[in-house]
């Protein structure tokens, strides 16, 4: 799939040097066909590494899609430069009088932090409300999945006695689903995270359905309204490395943090880590792009 970014937006590079199709702004001009209009709301604070790795996520169909990146205007960030920030991205405010075919909300790392405390809490629920009525699909990714279900449904996260931290086994709950087309009986996701939704509490749910779920990590996979909503608590767009960065940071910063859990061969810190989830990775996002933009949304947004 080619993926239509700015000229100059640095993962664009390195996605082509990694053989994927990245067409920029001069080549679109020239097609004659209506490519798909994704926003990615990235709450990230290292936000290049998540751009590069989402699109990576989405490059795996022959759709043509056209990448809007939003930041929240109510909250600074820190770990990406305002130059990066004010040349890729727009606020909110600049891009709610469009429509899109997809949004992605991503992972944060605010959540033991209460909902309401969090400084763009309202904002994103203004986010929540509108993408109901100008987005077909939109997929919550790891804390925005918690906050999704915290919005949408009044499920509210729980503190874990323990980081669920590294490369987790999960069983397809209902293959009859388009989401997990292709999907193996079981498969690898990684997780990073110190809170939860309980199982307990998205299956009692009656708007939801369960697609994915692991004994020690807990549900990955679920969505409402046809695929209007879709929730993943985990990140399937981590790349190799991820995990292990995360893992080096928080011993350099002195926190008790164990090796994450089925990554390193022999749970060796010193050993390269195995990508055993980029197959499934990759067949989620193209049956998201597929199967609940693509084949759902109206040839002319709006």
């Amino acid at each position: 799939m080619p993926i239509k970014t700015q000229n100059d937006l640095p993962a664009k590079s390195i996605l082509e040097n990694e053989n994927i199709f990245v067409m920029d702004e001069n080549r679109a001009l020239h097609q004659d066909i209506r490519p798909l209009q994704i926003c990615i709301l990235n709450l990230m604070p290292v936000k290049q590494d998540t751009e590069l790795q989402l699109l990576r996520a989405m490059s795996n169909t022959p759709l043509q899609v056209d990448v809007t990146f939003m930041k929240m205007n109510s909250h600074r960030s820190l770990n990406t430069s305002m130059n990066h920030l004010n040349k890729f991205y727009n606020t909110f405010d600049e891009l709610k009088g469009r429509k899109y075919d997809g949004l992605m909300i991503t992972g944060a790392p605010v959540e033991q932090i209460p909902f309401e405390e969090v400084d763009y809490w309202e904002e994103l629920c203004e986010i929540m409300k509108w993408s109901k009525q100008n987005v077909t699909s939109t997929l919550h990714i790891c804390w925005g999945a918690q906050a999704g279900l915290y919005y949408h449904f009044g499920l509210d996260k729980v503190l874990l006695p323990k980081k669920v931290f590294g490369v987790y086994e999960h069983r397809v709950m209902n293959r009859k689903i388009p989401l997990v087309r292709g999907f193996d009986d079981d498969f690898l996701i990684p997780h990073s995270r110190h809170t939860a939704v309980l199982p307990h509490d998205i299956h009692g749910c009656k708007e939801l359905t369960v697609l994915a779920e692991s004994e020690e990590a807990g549900v990955l996979l679920c969505m409402a309204g046809e695929g209007r909503q879709i929730f993943v608590m985990g990140h399937p767009e981590y790349d190799r490395m991820t995990l292990h960065n995360e893992y080096v940071r928080d011993k350099e910063k002195g926190l008790d943090i164990e090796v994450p859990k089925n990554y390193y061969p022999g749970d060796d810190p010193t050993r390269r880590p195995k990508l055993q989830w980029r197959s499934h990775s990759n067949n989620l996002y193209t049956n998201w792009l597929n199967y609940y933009v693509y084949q759902t949304t109206d040839y002319e947004l709006g």
